[in-house]
This record gives structure tokens, C-alpha cells and sequence, in this order.
């Protein structure tokens, strides 16, 4: 439920409306839809009505919900398509090898957030989802994206707070600062039950052709049968094999992805990997140091 006050935009009161639907919903009432966006009910069933003119909602016997136009419009979003398109036979190969779930991410954010997903009946059902989206700190994939970041990336998470979502989630900054030292030096994000009980997960950086990580790809399963570092081979092959791909095709501007929107240090433009362990130390140094937690 969103608690601040109602925009007075017309534009904004309907992207409010859009907003509200959360993960789980398939349809809303239009007594929920006012509840969660604080707009009137006479406003907000004036708006509803537009919305399914345009598309982007459909009426349904329980509500309304989210239109096949918003889902068209979605997909062409240049840099989720491109990404997938290109990574996409990589996932294939890596869900054929392990019968695991495999994703690709982006950040979003402060949140990692899911691409794509490969799985099969063999695969252990999870929460993730395409589209969905998880913490960066308790997930292989936002670990990497934590680690590689500038420095204000790490600091936004500490400051947003360390939620406990299993047992296993790291909520200490000390403790995450170290891990994610760890995940420099190997190369790699381990995710060992801390985003969903009885999951882990392995997951390797996918770089640009100026050594930026635009996105990451995971296995992910059952957290007792997933040998984590037998699989990092593997998957962090594949990321290379991706970004050597999306390093040549960026390059001569035969695919154009947006770089990333979120704390890009323009240093990454020149020192590569190399300093950007450097920075990413230097950040953890810096954010950890207030925290009182080590």
C-alpha cells in the first residue's frame, strides 16, 4: 500500500494505479486498488476505465487486471530484449548440463531482478520469476552486481538495511563486505540459502566491452544436492562466452544496450576489472565503517 498522498497529476494517479499490483496478484477490486494507490474511489474507478480503454488493465469477474499491452509494450524495452536474445543459447546449454534453473539478471536498482529463467520438470521449483525481482545482498547474482558497483551502490543497500529473509541471510555490513570480498577474488556469487530456504545458488558477471557488468547468470536449486563450486566453472564460461558475444556486437554497434542508470563510476571505463576491485574495497571500507557491525 502506497501511503504518501495522492499525486494531482492525472498521469500520475494512473501509473499509481498500475503500481499497485503487486507480484502475487492477478486481479484487484476496485475497493483494493483505492486502498493501495489512497485515491478516491470515483477517481479511481474514472481512471480504471481509461486504463482499460488504452489496454494496459482488463476487467475480469473478481477486478481488474494487467493488460496484454503493457506486456507488447514490455517487450520492447531495448536492453531486456537484446540481453535475452543474445544470452538466451547460453542459458540453454548450462540448463542442458546441470537440469537446474538458470537466469539471467540485471540490477534493478538495489534489487537484482530476472530477465530470464530456464528450467524443466527436472528442475526444483523456486520462487524466481521472469520479471520478479529479489535483494541484491542475499542473492548470487546482486552480489556480484554489489561487489563489481561503484561505491555509492553498496552504501544505497546499507542504508536501505539488511532485511532477514531466511535463517542464512547475511544482515551484518561487516559480514556482507567480506563476503563480497570474497566474491571479487573468486569471481563469482554464491548464494548458499540466504533468499529462500533450502536454495542456493552460483553465478557469474556478464561484461560490456568497456568491463562493466550489465548482468549476471545463475544455477540455482536445491541447496543439498547443488555442488556450487563444481558448477562455477561452468557457469562462469558461459558469462564469458556472453561477454565476449555482447563485447563485439556493442562495439562495432550491431546491439546498442543502454549502460547501466544506476551509481556508474566512469573510472570502470578504463581500468577494467582490476580497479574495480579496488573501488568496490574502498566502498566496503567506507560503508561498513558506521555500520558499528563487523
Amino acid at each position: 500500500m502506497d501511503v504518501s498522498p495522492p499525486p494531482k497529476s492525472v498521469l500520475a494517479r494512473g501509473l499509481r494505479l498500475l503500481g499497485a499490483f503487486g507480484p502475487s496478484d492477478v486481479d484487484l477490486t476496485l475497493t483494493e486498488l483505492a486502498a493501495r494507490t489512497g485515491l478516491p474511489k470515483p477517481t479511481a474507478h474514472r481512471l480504471l476505465g481509461e486504463l482499460v480503454g488504452w489496454g494496459a488493465l482488463e476487467r475480469t469477474e473478481g477486478g481488474y487486471r494487467l493488460g496484454m499491452r503493457l506486456f507488447v509494450l514490455g517487450q520492447r524495452v531495448p536492453r531486456p530484449r537484446g540481453l535475452r536474445e543474445a544470452a538466451l543459447p547460453y542459458l540453454e546449454d548450462l540448463y542442458e548440463a546441470s537440469h537446474e534453473n538458470v537466469h539471467l539478471a540485471v540490477l534493478d536498482g538495489i534489487d537484482t531482478l530476472f530477465l530470464e529463467k530456464v528450467s524443466g520438470r527436472r528442475s526444483m521449483p523456486i520462487i524466481s520469476r521472469v520479471g520478479g525481482r529479489l535483494p541484491a545482498y542475499c542473492t548470487a547474482t546482486g552480489k556480484l552486481f554489489l561487489a563489481f558497483g561503484a561505491p555509492e551502490r553498496l552504501r544505497r543497500v546499507l542504508s536501505a538495511g539488511l532485511a532477514r529473509h531466511t535463517p542464512h541471510t547475511i544482515t551484518m555490513p561487516g559480514l556482507l563486505v567480506r563476503d563480497l570480498a570474497r566474491t571479487l577474488e573468486r569471481g563469482y556469487g554464491i548464494n548458499r540459502e540466504e533468499s529462500e530456504v533450502g536454495v542456493s545458488a552460483v553465478a557469474a558477471p556478464v561484461f560490456d566491452h568497456r568491463r562493466r557488468v550489465i548482468a549476471a547468470i545463475s544455477i540455482t536449486g536445491h541447496a543439498g544436492r547443488l555442488d556450487l563450486e563444481r558448477l562455477a566453472p561452468a557457469v562462469r564460461t558461459s558469462a564469458l562466452s556472453l561477454s565476449r558475444e555482447l563485447s563485439h556486437a556493442t562495439a562495432n554497434g550491431t546491439l546498442v544496450l543502454p549502460a547501466p542508470t544506476l551509481d556508474h563510476d566512469p573510472a570502470a571505463d578504463q581500468g577494467g576489472a582490476e580497479p574495480s576491485r579496488r573501488r568496490a574495497s574502498r566502498a566496503s571500507s567506507s560503508a561498513a565503517t558506521p555500520s558499528g557491525s563487523s
